[in-house]
């Protein structure tokens, strides 16, 4: 796949996620936030910098320590410099979460897909949105809190919307569109529900509205080992793009 579009598909996915507690740290976009989401409270190696390695981990160190968070570096085929997996390795930095970024080259502008009868689809602001996904996924309420307030903040706008039948939410997701790019978000559906083909049409409701916007390249991130959603992205045009992972700092780091 064409490598400029799957490097703007990594900007745009920094975009969308991006968390009020944030800075610039020598090339790295160093991510504080509280809530459940990596993406939003983990280390971006996006530039080489020109400080060694061990003065910025030391400098990052003492910043996750103060937000009393783990400290997590994200590892994609953009890091810079190229050898920064192989250095924290070296420093003990543990492999988790192989996460895939999946992509549908190509949407199409046309007719959303009705709803079963019974079924109701709703549109749902940042806090309400964050609330339902909390609710779903049962997170703490300081996760919450901390998803609508990265939601209020973040530079692209998401669109958030549910999927509710007799008195409770059988599912939610959002999109967020940059130019032609169109990202998935927060795809959950309700423990109780689930293997119903309600996320499928959630989705091509949520895709079906981006492209009439001028959407055109869809993409998401899901767990690698999340076969269940993986197929259901896969029956919608997905195919993965590339993989990324974490690097955690070792204990007393």
């Amino acid at each position: 796949m064409n490598e400029v579009l799957l490097s703007r598909i990594e900007d745009a996915g920094l975009n969308a996620s991006a968390p009020p507690q944030q800075r610039w740290l020598d090339g790295w976009l160093v991510r504080l936030s509280p809530g459940k989401a990596k993406r939003a409270r983990c280390i971006n190696a996006v530039a080489p910098g020109r400080r060694a390695l061990d003065d910025k981990l030391a400098a990052c160190a003492a910043l996750y320590r103060e937000a009393r968070l783990p400290m997590l570096v994200r590892i994609t085929p953009f890091t810079q410099p190229a050898t920064l997996d192989a250095d924290l390795d070296a420093r003990s930095f543990a492999t988790i979460d192989d996460t895939r970024v999946m992509v549908l080259p190509a949407m199409a502008a046309g007719a959303v897909p009705g709803l079963p009868t019974g079924l109701d689809w709703r549109a749902l602001p940042p806090d309400e949105f964050a609330q339902v996904v909390g609710a779903l996924r049962a997170s703490p309420p300081g996760e919450r809190a901390a998803h609508a307030e990265r939601l209020a903040a973040a530079p692209v706008a998401g669109c958030g919307f549910g999927l509710w039948r007799d008195a409770e939410w059988l599912a939610c997701g959002q999109f967020v569109r940059e130019g032609d790019l169109v990202g998935l978000y927060d795809i959950v559906t309700h423990p109780a529900h689930r293997q119903q083909g309600w996320a499928k049409l959630l989705c091509e409701r949520l895709l079906a509205l981006a492209a009439n916007e001028g959407g055109r390249v869809g993409y998401l991130q899901v767990d690698g080992d999340n076969q269940a959603a993986r197929r259901i992205y896969q029956r919608l045009g997905f195919a993965d793009a590339f993989a990324y992972h974490y690097r955690q700092a070792p204990p007393g780091h």
